[in-house]
């Protein structure tokens, strides 16, 4: 006999029924057809489990995301990025399993929000992004961008429980100072790891540099963000070429 769970399957992309889990960056985006609904399955197709799907958020906490901070405000857009993606994926994370970690002088991986142990209110979440300031504001100089990304794709590449893994790092773009190269960056985010994605974004930037960065790199890998309303569109296109 046949499970209630095999007679009736879930249509995406609809304009209205239950909030499509998978599409909460289209959401954020303004896109409408983000829904789905239940119709009658293919009685001759399985019933398949899919896996939640794994984002790693690696933000720059460097001191000179502080010490440069009123020249572009390039840490405080790190900051309101950051509570948009907690904000965006509380209460999914069956379907988004997420933690965030940092990169500065002192360290590749600091630890801000652990998996499981996502905050739950704005009380939390200011708490997060206090930590993430207060680093940044009294670390050591250097920078460990290549190393983050580099451990962050191997990191995920271990992890067996999750569909699709992708490293977000984000970055001042401030490469040049420590003699890091585009080639560098990119191979640390390409990897090894067939079902980890990495990309890079670039919330500040001295002249142009950014923008070469980018030019530099494979297309699709790395993104310029000096508008913080350009953001939900930029995840979009990044878990829409990740998750298949």
């Amino acid at each position: 006999m046949q499970t209630k769970d095999n007679e009736r399957q879930w249509q995406k992309y609809q304009s209205h029924g239950d909030v499509d889990d998978t599409r909460l960056i289209e959401g954020i985006a303004g896109e409408k057809n983000i829904y789905r609904r239940r119709i009658d399955a293919d009685p001759w197709s399985n019933n398949i489990h899919e896996k939640p799907n794994r984002l790693k958020l690696v933000v720059d906490v460097s001191g000179s995301m502080y010490r440069f901070n009123g020249y572009d405000g390039r840490l405080d857009r790190q900051l309101e990025a950051v509570v948009m993606v907690m904000e965006a994926f509380e209460g999914y994370e069956k379907k988004i399993v997420f933690d965030i970690v940092g990169h500065s002088g002192e360290g590749w991986e600091i630890p801000f929000v652990n998996v499981g142990n996502c905050p739950k209110n704005e009380k939390e979440r200011f708490e997060i992004i206090r930590m993430m300031h207060a680093h940044s504001q009294f670390c050591w100089a250097g920078d460990s961008t290549v190393k983050a990304a580099r451990e962050a794709c191997s990191t995920l590449g271990a992890e067996v429980d999750y569909d699709n893994g992708i490293v977000v790092l984000l970055s001042d773009a401030n490469l040049a100072r420590y003699a890091i190269s585009s080639k560098d960056l990119a191979e640390a985010l390409s990897g090894s790891q067939p079902k980890v994605k990495g990309y890079v974004i670039f919330i500040g930037s001295f002249a142009e540099e950014a923008k070469k960065i980018r030019n530099e790199m494979p297309v699709g890998q790395s993104y310029v963000c000096l508008d913080l309303t350009k953001l939900p569109q930029i995840l979009q296109q990044i878990f829409a070429s990740s998750i298949l």
